[in-house]
């Protein structure tokens, strides 16, 4: 692997963003090594397949590294060096992961939108229109999307794998990743099944399903797994992984909540979605779990018979979003945020780990609570 050494930084925040920077620049340049390995073996192939990489490689280039960004401030907590080219490999297997959930999350939740561009499904519906190809176009972007989601899965194993097991830190780790993977899959599960279950069940227990569903479709490989997963690959004590776990599930699940605020009321210049997505893909969220107990009857009965209707106008998003607004869920997802943020920020205090890896943990944190 050709990476360049990460340099230390001092205990200012300055440094701290420097040493961050470079683990980001190091990360990108192991992710485009990575995938222009593959590019000679798919070309022998059939250059048409190189599409399937362009396609990754489009969707790992950009993203704001959380998951690789908290697998390194983990290790460097639990001791691990600055320039040690396995936590660069780490984190770029995190971000292939992600990538292949972000093919197949759009897939599933219909959302043709993704970081401003359209997603990977998408892209190959088009080619396929430009190319004026026979049968369906919309069918070959989800199959086409699916399998370039299935070798970004692949590819991600391949990097991760190559880190080498010999440690009983290194078994440890493992057992991280092979649990990540396997709740990602069953969170998304939960999710889908929601959607089509939940109109059926009792409005009660809608918040409580939402939380099951955030958790393990999101938190956990968001921050805590991440996190705990750069502990365990420099070693650290069953104590000090727990401490991460403690810090990093709540903000997971708070992050989440406020990606689930955004998905409503946030700013698409900012979000790159269209305003309202979640709600025309269905989305039953906690902040959806509120609004249906703390509406009016006909206030709940309107906003469950347009969630995840494609073309829900406008002028219905604007009235779920004061039917939110006005019952107060809105309020009390804000407060459950508070909450969950409240409690990463005190098990944060409570780790016993260096200032650099601490800064960087709080700043972390700090944007992905954000309201932007």
């Amino acid at each position: 692997m050709s990476t360049a050494p990460l340099g230390r930084a001092d205990g200012h925040e300055e440094g701290t963003e420097a040493e961050q920077a470079q683990y980001v620049a190091a990360v990108a340049a192991r992710l485009a090594e990575f995938l222009n390995s593959k590019r000679g073996m798919l070309r022998r192939i059939s250059p048409e397949t190189l599409a399937l990489l362009d396609s990754i490689g489009e969707l790992v280039s950009g993203g704001k590294r959380l998951r690789a960004l908290m697998c390194y401030w983990g290790w460097r907590g639990a001791g691990g060096s600055a320039d040690a080219g396995g936590i660069v490999d780490a984190g770029a297997a995190l971000e292939l992961f992600q990538a292949a959930a972000l093919i197949h999350d759009d897939i599933i939740d219909r959302s043709d939108i993704r970081r401003g561009a359209p997603s990977v499904h998408r892209r190959f519906s088009q080619l396929h229109q430009r190319h004026r190809w026979v049968l369906d176009a919309e069918r070959f972007g989800h199959a086409a999307a699916i399998l370039a989601g299935d070798l970004c899965l692949s590819f991600s194993e391949e990097v991760f794998a190559g880190i080498g097991e010999a440690t009983a830190a290194g078994t440890h780790a493992r057992e991280v990743f092979n649990v990540m993977r396997a709740e990602v899959m069953a969170g998304q599960y939960l999710d889908i099944l929601e959607e089509v279950s939940g109109p059926s069940k009792p409005p009660a227990g809608a918040v409580e399903r939402a939380q099951a569903i955030i958790r393990y479709k999101s938190a956990k490989y968001s921050t805590e797994h991440p996190l705990v997963l750069g502990g365990a690959m420099a070693g650290g004590s069953a104590g000090l992984l727990a401490g991460y776990a403690a810090f990093a599930m709540p903000l997971g699940e708070a992050f989440q909540l406020r990606d689930d605020i955004l998905g409503v009321f946030g700013d698409p210049a900012n979000t790159g979605k269209p305003a309202g997505d979640d709600l025309r893909e269905g989305k039953r969220t906690v902040l959806v779990g509120y609004t249906l107990e703390k509406a009016s009857p006909e206030q709940a009965t309107f906003v469950d018979e347009r969630l995840g209707i494609q073309d829900l106008t406008e002028d219905e998003i604007g009235r779920i979003r004061q039917i939110i607004s006005g019952s107060g869920a809105l309020a009390s997802t804000e407060i459950l945020i508070g909450s969950y943020s409240s409690a990463a920020f005190t098990a944060l205090e409570a780790l016993d780990i260096g200032g650099v890896p601490a800064t960087s943990l709080r700043l972390l944190a700090e944007a992905a609570i954000g309201k932007s």
